[in-house]
């Protein structure tokens, strides 16, 4: 058994075969997918669709390269969609310095937020950051003078060093596609030293389909070959590297 933790399932690249998309990954030995909504919009869709299949569950939020267009009311709904029954986390939230789709300061707001909402509706949240590592560990630690973290460092190609200090903050950190990549020693070599109650797996799919799926729509089912080539760094067994993650899942998300 394995469990995608970050998929956007309800993205138009699922459109046209989600329900097979599901089911493949059912038949895969995937057996939980969180469904991780970037807007107010997007995040009523993971709901709906947790409420659909049994095995999805959603969280909600919205992305830093959404929050600069966040219409009046949308950061309300998703306080209204975070009490919903199969919602298990808060986000995706966090910071990019990559793409300048939304004002720093407006990103650093709505992170602040998601994090405030995290504590006080008891669910882990799930950070994005890319060319922004250092500002999102200035925040999560402000966050943890106030208080305990609960959250997860999704598709992190970060260093060794910034993993530490997450996983200090009480992170866990989750690996995509990309650590399959046969230029991403460096990467797998950070997943290898991850400690084993803190690693997690995804798909981040539709995007960063793993090697050798490079190039094509990824989607749930292809978690296996990620999880494949980390447990294969890390040196374990492939049923045990799957054991071990879907526990770290199901604690942090709260899964059953």
């Amino acid at each position: 058994m394995l469990i995608d933790t970050h998929a956007h399932l309800d993205q138009d690249e699922f459109d046209a075969d989600r329900a097979e998309v599901i089911g493949r990954a059912i038949a895969a030995g995937v057996d939980a997918i969180v469904a991780v909504g970037v807007t107010a919009e997007s995040s009523a869709a993971t709901v709906k669709l947790s409420a659909e299949y049994p095995s999805v569950y959603a969280a909600v939020g919205i992305q830093p390269n959404y929050c600069g267009e966040a219409k009046p009311g949308d950061w309300e709904q998703i306080l209204e969609l975070a009490k919903g029954p199969k919602v298990v986390a808060i986000g995706e939230t966090g910071l990019d310095r990559y793409w300048d789709y939304s004002p720093f300061d407006v990103q650093q707001d709505y992170f602040d937020r998601h994090l405030r909402l995290s504590r006080e509706c008891g669910l882990p949240f799930i950070v994005h950051t890319r060319g922004s590592d250092a500002d999102v560990v200035a925040m999560l630690e402000e966050a943890r003078r106030r208080s305990r973290l609960a959250g997860v460092m999704h598709s992190f190609t970060g260093s060794s060093q910034t993993a530490a200090r997450c996983i200090e903050l009480g992170l866990y950190v989750s690996f995509a596609g990309m650590v399959t990549f046969k230029k991403s020693e460096e990467l797998r070599a950070v997943a290898a030293a991850i400690p084993e109650d803190r690693i997690l797996i995804e798909t981040d799919s539709p995007y960063l389909s793993p090697h050798p799926l490079r190039g094509k729509r990824n989607e749930p089912a292809n978690l296996i070959h990620t999880a494949r080539v980390v447990a294969e760094a890390r040196g374990v067994s492939f049923e045990q590297f799957a054991e071990q993650t879907t526990a770290n899942a199901k604690k942090l998300f709260r899964i059953q």
